[in-house]
Order: C-alpha cells, then sequence, then structure tokens
C-alpha cells in the first residue's frame, strides 16, 4: 500500500485463513446516517437525563443540548488523537480513569463558550460515562459497526508511522483462554456459545488439537513452558525453597515471577523476535509487555505506546467502565440465583469477588482485545501472546460447566470475531492460533466432602508440639520466611540419627500402620508447611534443609504417610525412597516409578497412561516436597476434590484439568499425541520460523532475477 494512501485495505483484502476473497459487509449510507443520528439523538437525551439528576450538569434547554453533544463530536474527531499522544503516561497512570477526567474538562471548556451550559462536580466524570452508557445500549440494539469507523481513524494514524517495507509474512495472534479443557471447548461450540472459532473448524481453515499438561496443570509451569520453553522445577502453583529459609514462592507474585523468568530463560523466548506480551504471566523474552506480570513492577515497562489504541477512541474507556459495572452486577445476581436454586457444589464467593470477576473478564479482556488490534493494524509485531482470564476464574467459583462460565466463553467469542475483522484493515496477513494453558475439573472441596481442611487433617497427624503454616487459596500471593521453632526440631533430628534399620515392606507399612490423630493447634510459627494447588498439595517438612526420605518420614512421622493415603479424599502421595526412589502410594497399592512395578492395586490406574511419566520428572524437581498429595479422580462423574475452597480446580493431575487444547490453523504441523508445554513451545516456534523462512526465500529468488 502506497504510504500516502490512507484508506483501509477492506477492498482488496482476502480471507486471512484461506486466501479466499472476502466480500466486505455492505451497508447503505442511509443506514449509516441513520444508525449515527439515532445514537445522536440517544446522547442528546443521555445529556439531558444527567443534567436533571442534579449532580453538577446545568442545561438550560434542549438546543443547548444539541449544540453541546454537536460540538463535543467534532473535538473528539479533531483533537482527541492529538490530546491522547500528549497525555498517554497520564491515561497509562492512571489505569484509564485520565480518560474520564479528559473527557469532563472538554465539556468544561466547552461550557465557557456555551450559553446555557455549566458543568462542575461529580457531573465532570458522570457526565462522559452517562453518554458512553446511552452509546454502549444503542450501539448493541443496533448493531452499530462502531469499529469500522474506529479502525478507519485509527489505520489513517497508523499508516503515516509504518515502514517503507511492509512485512508480507502472516503475523502469528496466539490467544490463550485461561482453564478452558478441550471437553470443555467443544462442548462451548456445540451449544452454540463459540460461533466464531466453530465456523472456522466447518470451513476446514483451523483443526483441534488436545495437548497434555505436566504434573502442575497451572498456568505458571504452562506459560513457562509455552513462552520460555522451560518450566523446569515450577512443582505447582507456589512451593516452598528451603534453601532460602523456607520462602514460599508463588508464581503470580509481583516479586517472585520476575525471579522465576530469569530462572527459567535462556534468551530464546517464544517472542524475542519482534513478539509482544498481552496479559501474561512471563514475557517470552519481549519487552513489548503489556500487564505482563514478570515486567510489571517495572514501571518503564507498564507504560507502552500500545496503549495509544485502548485510548484512542474517546467512547471506548468509559464504554468499558460500564461493562465493568454491569459484570458487577452480573455476578451479585449470579450469586443469589446459585443460592436460591442451591446449586452444589457451591462456594461462597463473597464481596471481594465481585469487582475481581467484573476486572479478570471485562477490564482485562478489553484493554487486551484493544491493544492486540493495535498490533496488528501497525503490522510490526511477527507474533503476540495474550491471556483470557475470565473463564478461569469464573470457572474456579461457580464450576466448568455453570451458564456464567459458558456465557463467558460466549463474550469471548466475540472478542475472536472482532479480531477477524479488525485483521481485514492490516497490511499484512495474520493467522490466528487459539489455545488454553491447562483444564479444570469440578467438585466439592476436600473441606465441604470430609468436614475438615486438609491442612487442619495434615496437623492432626503429626506431633502435638509441631506448628504448621498453610496456604490454600489460590487467589492470594505470599512469599513469608519462616523459622522453626527449636524443641519438636530436636526431638526429631534424635529420632534421625537411630534410623538404621532396612526399609520395610511398603504396602503391608500403609495397610497395618493403625492411624491416631492428635489435637489441631493454630500454630504462629512454623515446622510443616502444607500448600494447596487446585486438588495437589503439597507437605513440606521445614525443620529439615534437605526434602526428607519415605524411610525418614515413615520413621520420624510413621503416622503421616497412612493416615494421608487412607483417607478416602486422597488418590495418591509420592515420596522419594532411599531404597526404591519415587514411589507413589495409594490406600491398597504402591507404583515403584523407576522399576515401572506395582504392588498390589496401581494407584494411578485412573489418572492416565503418561501420569508415571509426569511423576519421575516432578521428583526431579529441586523444590518437590516432602509429601507429594493428589485428590482422587472419579473417571464416571469426572470429579476431582480441591484442597481449596474452589469448585472448579487445576493444578495435579486426573481427567479435564490435564486436557487443554490447541485451535490452529489446518495446514501447521502439530504433533499428537502433544504432550507438555515445552513442546508446545518447539510447534509454535517453528512454525514462525517457516513463515520467517519463506520470506527469506523469496526475497532471495527476487534478488537472484
Amino acid at each position: 500500500m502506497d504510504s500516502k494512501d490512507i484508506r483501509p485495505k477492506i477492498k482488496e483484502t482476502t480471507d486471512y485463513i484461506t486466501n479466499e476473497p472476502v466480500e466486505p459487509e455492505k451497508v447503505s449510507t442511509s443506514s449509516k446516517i441513520g444508525r449515527s443520528i439515532v445514537v445522536l439523538i440517544g446522547e442528546i437525551i443521555g445529556f439531558l437525563l444527567i443534567a436533571n439528576a442534579n449532580v453538577g450538569l446545568v442545561v438550560t434547554s434542549w438546543e443547548t443540548a444539541v449544540v453541546a453533544v454537536i460540538a463535543l463530536a467534532i473535538i473528539n474527531a479533531l483533537i482527541w488523537p492529538l490530546l491522547t499522544r500528549l497525555f498517554l503516561p497520564f491515561l497509562v497512570y492512571t489505569i484509564g480513569i485520565g480518560t474520564l477526567i479528559m473527557d469532563g474538562l472538554l465539556i468544561y471548556i466547552l461550557s465557557l463558550f456555551t450559553p446555557g451550559l455549566t458543568i462542575d462536580g461529580p457531573a465532570l466524570i458522570l457526565a462522559p460515562l452517562g453518554m458512553a452508557l446511552i452509546t454502549t445500549i444503542l450501539s448493541a440494539v443496533l448493531t452499530l459497526d462502531s469499529e469500522s469507523s474506529y479502525y478507519r481513524t485509527v489505520t489513517r494514524d497508523l499508516i503515516k508511522k509504518r515502514h517503507p517495507t511492509t512485512k508480507k509474512y502472516p503475523g502469528i495472534i496466539i490467544l490463550e483462554i485461561d482453564g478452558l479443557a478441550k471437553e470443555i471447548f467443544e462442548e462451548a461450540m456445540k451449544k452454540g456459545y463459540m460461533p466464531t472459532l466453530s465456523n472456522w473448524v466447518k470451513r476446514g481453515s483451523h483443526a483441534v488439537t488436545e495437548w497434555e499438561t505436566d504434573l502442575s496443570s497451572q498456568t505458571g509451569a504452562s506459560q513457562a513452558g509455552i513462552l520460555h520453553g522451560n518450566n523446569e522445577n515450577i512443582t505447582a502453583f507456589r512451593w516452598v525453597e528451603k534453601e532460602h529459609n523456607n520462602q514460599i514462592v508463588t508464581s503470580t507474585g509481583f516479586s517472585d515471577a520476575p525471579m522465576i523468568e530469569k530462572r527459567i530463560s535462556d534468551g530464546n523466548g517464544l517472542l524475542v523476535d519482534d513478539g509482544a506480551s498481552r496479559s501474561n504471566l512471563f514475557s517470552g523474552d519481549t519487552d513489548d509487555v503489556i500487564l505482563t506480570f514478570s515486567k510489571i513492577k517495572n514501571l518503564k515497562k507498564f507504560y507502552n505506546t500500545t496503549w495509544y489504541y485502548l485510548f484512542a477512541n474517546p467512547n471506548r474507556f468509559p464504554s468499558i467502565i460500564i461493562l465493568f459495572f454491569w459484570e458487577m452486577i452480573l455476578e451479585i445476581i449470579s450469586q443469589i440465583t446459585h443460592w436460591l436454586r442451591n446449586v452444589q457444589p457451591r462456594i461462597r464467593r463473597g464481596l471481594a469477588f465481585i469487582p475481581t470477576r467484573a476486572g479478570a473478564n471485562v477490564l482485562m479482556r478489553e484493554i487486551t482485545t484493544e491493544t492486540i488490534m493495535g498490533d496488528m493494524l501497525v503490522g510490526d509485531i511477527d507474533i503476540t501472546y495474550a491471556t483470557y482470564l475470565g473463564y478461569d476464574e469464573i470457572a474456579h467459583h461457580t464450576g466448568i460447566r455453570d451458564n456464567d462460565s459458558f456465557k463467558c466463553l460466549k463474550q469471548l467469542d466475540k472478542q475472536f470475531n472482532r479480531l477477524e475483522k479488525a485483521s481485514e484493515y492490516a497490511d499484512r496477513p495474520y493467522k490466528f492460533v487459539i489455545q488454553s494453558d491447562h483444564g479444570q475439573g469440578n467438585g466439592a472441596t476436600f473441606k465441604q466432602r470430609y468436614g475438615i481442611s486438609f491442612e487442619n487433617y495434615v496437623r492432626s497427624l503429626l506431633p502435638e508440639d509441631m506448628n504448621l503454616y498453610s496456604n490454600m487459596d489460590s487467589n492470594e500471593n505470599y512469599s513469608k520466611m519462616f523459622s522453626p521453632l527449636k524443641g519438636a526440631r530436636d526431638s526429631i533430628k534424635n529420632g534421625i540419627d537411630n534410623i538404621t534399620d532396612r526399609t520395610e515392606d511398603v504396602l503391608e507399612y500403609v495397610t497395618n500402620e493403625k492411624v491416631f490423630r492428635t489435637e489441631n493447634k493454630k500454630p504462629e510459627e512454623s515446622e510443616v508447611i502444607v500448600l494447596a494447588s487446585g486438588n495437589l498439595a503439597m507437605v513440606y517438612l521445614t525443620q529439615f534443609k534437605e526434602r526428607l526420605s519415605y524411610e525418614k518420614i515413615k520413621n520420624l512421622f510413621p503416622n503421616l504417610i497412612p493416615g494421608l493415603v487412607k483417607q478416602e479424599g486422597i488418590g495418591f502421595i509420592m515420596v522419594d525412597s532411599e531404597e526404591f526412589g519415587p514411589i507413589a502410594i495409594g490406600a491398597n497399592g504402591v507404583y515403584y516409578l523407576n522399576e515401572d512395578k506395582i504392588e498390589g492395586e496401581n494407584p494411578l490406574k485412573v489418572f492416565g497412561e503418561n501420569a508415571p511419566q509426569h511423576l519421575r520428572r516432578s521428583n526431579s524437581f529441586k523444590y518437590t516436597p516432602d509429601i507429594l498429595v493428589n485428590s482422587f479422580y472419579n473417571p464416571e462423574t469426572e470429579e476431582i476434590c480441591a484442597f481449596e475452597e474452589l469448585v472448579g480446580s487445576h493444578g495435579g493431575i486426573g481427567g479435564t484439568q490435564s486436557k487443554p487444547f490447541m485451535l490452529h490453523p489446518i495446514e501447521w504441523d502439530v504433533p499428537t499425541p502433544l504432550i507438555s508445554a515445552e513442546n508446545v513451545y518447539k510447534v509454535l516456534k517453528s512454525e514462525i520460523l517457516k513463515y520467517r523462512n519463506s520470506e527469506n526465500s523469496l526475497k532471495n529468488l527476487n534478488h537472484g532475477k
């Protein structure tokens, strides 16, 4: 495209997947004008309604309202892009609230020159919000193509910035739906919740491939593998590092995520060459980041000129705020409805979850989509990886098949449709990939089933004078230091010195050992730390610097292992034996992982054929707990049992939590079975290199001519 040609490419576009000509949607000029007039009238009415609300806006007549609304439209068209450029840092660091302030100030300045119009007080914020509300409602009712006018406005600004030589090979846009299992994804398409993605599959342009997570089926391990090709030593959502004075490290910690990325990165991440990270845990070795945990504390990297595309439309962010509050209302209705219907299993979501859901399912979603559209219009980014968090958050609290969860997927499908349409205006083709990082499983929690929390159950199996710390909430970040109590440590260390006997039969021990339980206490300091990651739990005996072997645990805490495996909520535990290496122990059987030998019933039978492989790898990690605990899995009901208070959960193995998906272009070479996040990285890295190499080959061929 000639750099002087500022027209969108819609008239000459082709389908980004099939390369077939795409006929743009034809909307008559009269229809466009009619709809615009309706919106204008609506905004005038809204302006008058706000004035009658006595919040600080005074409009003396409807004629004044007409003049004000038309004048604002003209000012926004002429001046807003310039204001956005000038005050972009202010808009970013105020998380968009600055747009409301700027909108209010524009109305205030207009009032200085408009007789019969005054504004002050709350109206400076409420007036822009009110007009955004009217626009949002009317756009939905009239199915206005407001995106088109936005693309044209932004495209005119962007074409001036494009390089003289535009990249002609496809860029890749990878959109992750956090926590969505392949089974639920296909169910959502079948039920009509995701028509855009369903259409991709039906027309044969995309294929769905299931992949299998590592043992730690959670975002930290998966995104480390996908974005950096390395998730070694990421044992779970959070873990204990005994060598660092029992520090608890959390995947989503603002301080911990940068440290984790430093450990896993070799400088060749998925996004290292002209890549962009949007709303992820890790950066993939790119500096072009927005809302990326591993870089979010760096204020210089928090600010990014790509934010411009979010604020380029003066009505966009106020509309997002309206949607944010509407989502909060929906959550309140949902909580009441679930209570009235006595939906089971059900957890107490509480007041704090109301804004949390709105933030994940609206604010983060809209920011991600808007900035990706800007990336595509500029055309410099070769590969974008972005995460949509809403489904995972909602499914945790309502269930993986709850109506709220499916409605969230419906909204996500609309985002993908917006991005597909936006690609028609780009100067280069794009390939879209939709994938998930893990799935979720459903079921009542350990506490709901057995009337006692898992941490309290563990405490009851230990000596009375031992103190225990636990963190069973996946939505909070703790990174604390703990010092063990001297008295219990000395008595137990004396026991270590007296361990001389050979290992007895493991199955006989766990079957015949009589289990007794002690009184629960609430310690201030910890000698035992119990952590949860969905249906995976970790028991760290923190008074010892090294990982305790099966033999030492058996002799020092004879009640602990039998007490765990005999609890019906536990599927199996894994410990490391000095004699046998890693062993998985269930209530009625033992799996000697190094020997691939089973004694009694196979405790891993229902957890998939690759469970031994995953356990062997996890056992080799530096921060594997003394005892790794996985809940039961019922293949008939597909239920698991979370050690946290979550309905939908993930983190261990068993069922759909370990079976995410990749919806990819049909021509891609994706091996099956595809096991581990690190292999997903290899697939994605390979495909982008193919596109780059194809352009280089074409350039060399043309140069040879």
